[in-house]
């Protein structure tokens, strides 16, 4: 029997066409349904179901020991899914970080087998472990997956079976004295939380009613502030800018004024937390909402209503956005606001 310590290299793994993508904790209760219903024995009763679920929902968020990757399937719901559940060790050298981790499930729906998924949502997952310096990766193989394992890159018996990476996971330097691992700055940019940026601008006629654009792209957040995600190299009023020009045809001139700070935790519609600014971009007359040119790919009206009016024409959070930036403009105090998360379904 080949030893499970012995190393062995996880070669990459050929594109599937079955995107797979990182779990959140909405995912938790799907998870669990599908290693109910096609791992265990026997499936699993609803209140376990659900008592798991809110168990692995807890441990996918950030800070827990869970990490998932799965592949959806059209009618919404999971198609394949790989979880693993990292554990501390004694640090040495195979495990610096003082972290491995075991693949718990993979799994997927029998009416969607034979098409990839099982290999995407796996090598999604050693993908996610390896980024974050975990290893060894320990598996406990059931015989009819052996082949997929060693394709990804275990050895060993099928229990357990373990895999390391082709080379250290972690190339720090260890302090001699606290054995603290201090990352090359590359590596540890892999292990911090990924956000991504915005700047957006608020618009009101003389009336002190709030411009927005209605998005042809998004269902979700129909009518939108003017503004942007950020690209690489701007600064948030550089962004403010761009967006409103490419957006509106408006050039602002500043100086910037703060209105907002806001804050998105991941979810299902985008995997990363989201930190952005809002400006003040001050009141229109009539002909300058007039003279507003609307780039056709991304808008197709401007309006302008009373606050409350834009009330049932917005999700909650999009809404609450809204209020609290008219707020911080009749007060001249800048909001924070750090609810504007990502939706769940």
């Amino acid at each position: 029997m080949v030893s499970s310590e012995a190393l062995h290299t996880r070669p990459q793994h050929p594109g599937t066409g079955h995107a797979a993508r990182l779990a959140t904790p909405a995912d938790a209760v799907g998870i669990v349904r599908l290693r109910s219903a096609f791992v265990l024995a026997e499936p699993l009763p609803e209140e376990w179901t659900v008592r798991s679920g809110a168990e692995l929902a807890a441990r996918l968020a950030p800070g827990g020991d869970a990490r998932a990757s799965v592949v959806d399937a059209p009618d919404g719901t999971l198609a394949s899914c790989a979880l693993a559940l990292v554990h501390p060790v004694l640090p040495e050298p195979a495990s610096p970080t003082g972290r491995a981790a075991r693949v718990h499930t993979v799994v997927t729906h029998p009416s969607w087998r034979r098409r990839g998924h099982a290999r995407s949502a796996l090598a999604a997952l050693l993908d996610r472990l390896r980024a974050e310096g975990v290893a060894p990766v320990e598996a406990d193989a059931p015989a009819a997956m052996g082949a997929l394992f060693r394709a990804s890159g275990f050895c060993g018996s099928l229990a357990p079976m373990r895999m390391t990476w082709p080379e250290p996971a972690v190339r720090g330097r260890v302090d001699e004295k606290t054995g603290h691992v201090w990352l090359p700055p590359e590596q540890y940019a892999e292990t911090v939380m990924k956000a991504t940026g915005f700047a957006c601008v608020l618009f009101t006629d003389r009336h002190d009613r709030p411009v927005q654009l209605h998005g042809v792209y998004s269902t979700t957040h129909p009518w939108q502030l003017v503004g942007g995600t950020m690209d690489p190299g701007e600064r948030p009023w550089e962004t403010a800018v761009r967006e409103c020009r490419e957006e509106t045809g408006i050039e602002l001139t500043g100086p910037p004024r703060l209105l907002a700070t806001v804050y998105g935790l991941p979810g299902a519609e985008w995997p990363y937390s989201t930190m952005g600014l809002v400006f003040d971009g001050g009141r229109l007359d009539g002909a300058r909402l007039r003279d507003i040119v609307l780039d056709p790919r991304e808008h197709d009206e401007v309006r302008v209503l009373p606050l409350a009016e834009w009330r049932p024409l917005m999700p909650a959070r999009d809404f609450a956005r809204l209020g609290a930036v008219m707020e911080a403009r009749r007060t001249g105090v800048a909001a924070y606001f750090d609810t504007w998360d990502w939706g769940t379904e």
